[in-house]
């Protein structure tokens, strides 16, 4: 059975898409990037600060889905300019404890909203 996540506490879809579905216990999660959900528009100033904004956006949809980023098994991180490689490993051991997920970065031409970051993944629930 397949349901839609959705929540307010997360940016609202800018396309044809939902910001998670749940097939049994997996979530796949859309892109996030740095949108601040009351206004829809751009989290401003260093890439850090944007970084943040995505990891607090992908984990406002963990939770909508019943479940926290230490669900997520696979992260996938795109950017548009790999020198901020350091600083999202930085950030994301803020976020994350070992085991820490699968993952994949990769240099992007462009992102939507012309941003510097996105990231997706897919979470596991437990089956408690």
């Amino acid at each position: 059975m397949r349901e839609i996540i959705a929540t307010d506490k997360a940016p609202q879809a800018i396309g044809t898409y939902s910001q998670a579905v749940k097939v049994d216990n997996t979530v796949y999660l859309s892109g996030q990037i740095a949108l601040i959900p009351e206004t829809m528009k751009l989290k401003q100033g260093e890439i850090s600060e944007r970084i943040h904004q995505v990891f607090k956006n992908l984990t406002a949809v963990c939770e909508a889905a019943g479940g926290s980023l230490q669900d997520i098994v696979k992260l996938n991180i795109f950017l548009t300019d790999m020198s901020h490689f350091a600083t999202v490993n930085e950030i994301m051991a803020q976020y994350f404890q070992q085991p820490y997920p699968a993952r994949a970065a990769v240099a992007v031409k462009q992102l939507p909203k012309d941003t510097d970051v996105e990231m997706d993944g897919v979470m596991v629930l437990s089956a408690y």
